[in-house]
């Protein structure tokens, strides 16, 4: 497999595993808006290598989930921002334009857990 983006979670927001109890992970690289940082995974910052897309793989701590939708500023935000949400609900169509679905249960998130997207 070929590695697209691959970061590691640095802090949680106290708000964030209630939004993963749902399906969702909220990320954001350092300095998120303090309204939003309780509620976000805060990652290191690291621009992607290419264009991310349905097929692919977003892998945590080696457990892989297929994407299978992509919204239309997921790359741009990832590597301005390292803000994207992922959404575990399996949707073909992206609910928001900086949101990634992917297919499975959402694991926890530790810091120190590794988040890549393979191709």
């Amino acid at each position: 497999m070929t590695s697209i983006f691959s970061t590691t979670v640095e802090a949680i927001g106290g708000e964030a595993d209630a939004f993963a109890a749902q399906g969702m992970y909220i990320l954001f690289g350092a300095g998120a808006p303090p309204e939003l940082a309780d509620f976000c995974y805060t990652i290191r910052l690291v621009p992607t290598s290419a264009a991310i897309a349905v097929g692919q793989k977003f892998v945590i701590d080696g457990v892989e989930f297929p994407i299978t939708a992509v919204g239309s500023v997921v790359r741009k935000n990832l590597d301005g921002l390292g803000h994207i949400t992922i959404n575990f609900n399996g949707a073909s169509e992206a609910s928001l334009d900086g949101s990634l679905h992917v297919s499975g249960d959402a694991p926890p998130l530790n810091v120190g857990s590794t988040i890549s997207i393979e191709e």
